[in-house]
């Protein structure tokens, strides 16, 4: 049975998660601050994780950089009731592989969870310029969502890979979304 750690100062949020993620054969530990969540870090090992960024205390934030330095690297999903792209930013490069707005349906956490059975483990890095070749092909033939899965599992495998923000401001490009398009175009040239 898989472990997973659910970390939100909201009760209710911990109870529809933890209800969910057991309801899927997952077993569920719960912790309703950072510094809590860091001591559960240390003392389990746990599957992945879903960490609110906005905590008690030490952020959510804070709690991923803090886990990343001592090489605790399971895939991470945020949970964020504001997302900005700065925090997304960070928090991919701390290598969080998915992100979770509130309010959500237990549906969108069946989504997220489907996402995170579906992240293979024994991928590599080496990979990576045939699935962004891949992503490519994809844009092209206007299989703009399929692109996007590909792309954001691209960035948990190496979020500071330019190509894979080169290809995001290229979709977004062709999506019509001139703003997001020159953030990632932005952010590519920050990698380069």
């Amino acid at each position: 049975m898989k472990k997973v750690l659910v970390v939100d100062d909201t009760k209710n949020i911990r109870m529809l998660l933890t209800t969910c993620l057991e309801l899927n054969d997952y077993e569920v530990v719960s912790a309703s601050n950072g510094s809590d969540a860091i001591e559960l870090f240390k003392s389990e090992k746990f599957d992945f994780a879903f960490l609110d960024i906005k905590l008690p205390g030490l952020s959510g934030t804070e709690v991923l950089r803090r886990i990343r330095d001592i090489n605790i690297t399971i895939p991470i999903v945020i949970m964020t009731a504001f997302a900005t792209v700065r925090n997304a930013v960070e928090c991919t490069k701390l290598g969080a592989v998915a992100y979770l707005q509130k309010p959500f349906t237990s549906e969108k956490v069946k989504t997220i969870l489907a996402e995170m059975s579906n992240l293979v483990q024994t991928e590599t890095f080496e990979n990576i310029p045939a699935k962004l070749s891949q992503a490519e092909n994809l844009i092209t033939l206007g299989e703009y969502s399929k692109a996007h899965d590909i792309l954001k599992y691209l960035l948990s495998l190496d979020p500071c890979y330019a190509n894979i923000y080169e290809l995001l401001g290229k979709l977004y490009e062709k999506m019509g979304d001139s703003n997001r398009s020159k953030i990632f175009y932005n952010t590519a040239d920050q990698f380069k």
